[in-house]
């Protein structure tokens, strides 16, 4: 069992270590509100952006052709590229944040039967495929902690590039998102836009006085060369923040289970400091009684000796 002085020294270590879960609890809950409100100011602009593009789709003239109308669906699951945007966090102390999402990702990667390529946001996703001895194409270097439009434009100007030369054929982001009180990593596919194959297929002519005059200047391809690249945009960097929210999230969850996991102990090590203590007291208590009556007894031996 542990002396007094040891349990002491454990005590005050729990109780410095609780102050500094304390504070990052603190930090994460700040920069989560943060997060909350840019997601909030994000989503009308990314919204707004897919009905302009819905309303672009349904006037596009007969016979249009772009990259972006064009479905993947008939290319053999075998000979598909596809490229993976996966968002980690920059380092650990979050729970299962990380693991959640790296799970997924594998669990992906091993489903494809196809050609794969990594494009890795967040030093935790680097040091994972790196140590698993997986290929990175791109590894975008910025930190994590501080979602910017600069920064998903970006991300979404390289894989635009990938996906205009024909080197990916789709790309899907890996990212977590905030369900109530719980987190959950998710996949979703960014290019091509499933939604507007769709519309473009499925459109019918307006007929008779429900004609609506759009005028695309200087073509219809230039347009969608514009809005849709801001789209993917808005998409990277929304699925930006909703990964700086969880994380925050889950860190501020894992530290309030911390702080009270730490609380609990120092209770038992307080009860086990006061049991040490009390009985250490009584040692002594009994050690100056002790030490009393040997001295009363010596003094009567004495005392009955002289006589």
């Amino acid at each position: 069992m542990a002396n007094i002085k040891e349990i002491r020294e454990r005590i005050d270590s729990v109780a410095d270590t609780r102050k500094i879960t304390n504070a990052m609890y603190l930090i994460s809950s700040t920069k989560m509100r943060k997060a909350k409100k840019i997601l909030s100011e994000t989503e009308p602009f990314f919204y707004a952006t897919k009905a302009m593009i819905e309303r672009v789709v349904k006037n596009l003239p007969e016979g249009t052709e772009h990259i972006f109308l064009e479905s993947k669906d008939d290319i053999p699951e075998i000979k598909k590229k596809r490229g993976y945007i996966i968002f980690t966090d920059d380092k650990g102390l979050a729970g299962a944040y990380n693991h959640n999402v790296l799970k997924l990702a594998e669990e992906a990667l091993a489903k494809d039967k196809g050609e794969h390529k990594l494009f890795v946001i967040g030093e935790v996703g680097r040091y994972h495929f790196n140590a698993e001895n997986a290929d990175i194409e791109e590894f975008f270097s910025f930190t994590s902690q501080n979602p910017t439009l600069h920064r998903a434009r970006k991300i979404s100007a390289e894989i635009m590039d990938y996906f205009y030369d024909h080197k990916i054929d789709e790309f899907y982001m890996i990212y977590t998102v905030i369900h109530g009180n719980t987190c959950e990593a998710k996949m979703e596919k960014v290019l091509p836009l499933d939604f507007i194959t769709a519309l473009y297929q499925k459109r019918s002519p307006i007929r008779g006085n429900m004609y609506e005059e759009f005028l695309m200047d200087p073509s219809p391809s230039a347009v969608l060369d514009n809005i849709v690249p801001n789209y993917v945009t808005g998409f990277i960097y929304g699925a930006m923040v909703e990964s700086f929210c969880s994380v925050q999230h889950s860190r501020m969850m894992a530290m309030d289970n911390a702080n009270k996991n730490a609380e609990k102990m120092i209770i038992e090590l307080k009860k086990s400091y006061n049991r040490q203590r009390q009985a250490m007291i009584t040692q002594e208590i009994t050690e100056v009684v002790s030490g009393a009556k040997a001295l009363k007894r010596s003094k009567e031996i004495k005392k009955h000796g002289k006589r």
